[in-house]
């Protein structure tokens, strides 16, 4: 039986850029695709590129000064895998 449900997004790097408000990382998959994952005001975005890039997956949470939120809480909210072992940078 096939399945028309996307591959989920699987993360294998990742690197905190932002250590306060907003969190954010410069993230990888394995095949190379560059992933730019932010977190301000109540909304995180995971975009391919970078801040302008095609926003592919993305969530609200918290109030509109919310902008402090793990990687893995991160993750966790907008839908995307993180590889096992992953941990930010």
């Amino acid at each position: 039986m096939q399945s028309d449900a996307p591959e989920p997004v699987v993360i294998v790097r990742a690197v905190r850029t932002g250590r306060a408000t907003p969190s954010q990382w410069d993230a990888w998959t394995a095949d190379g695709t560059y992933l730019y994952l932010r977190y301000r005001w109540g909304h995180g975005d995971v975009a391919v590129g970078d801040v302008d890039g095609p926003v592919i997956a993305g969530f609200r949470h918290g109030g509109p000064w919310a902008g402090d939120i793990s990687l893995e809480e991160f993750c966790r909210r907008a839908g995307v895998v993180l590889a096992d072992g992953v941990r930010e940078a």
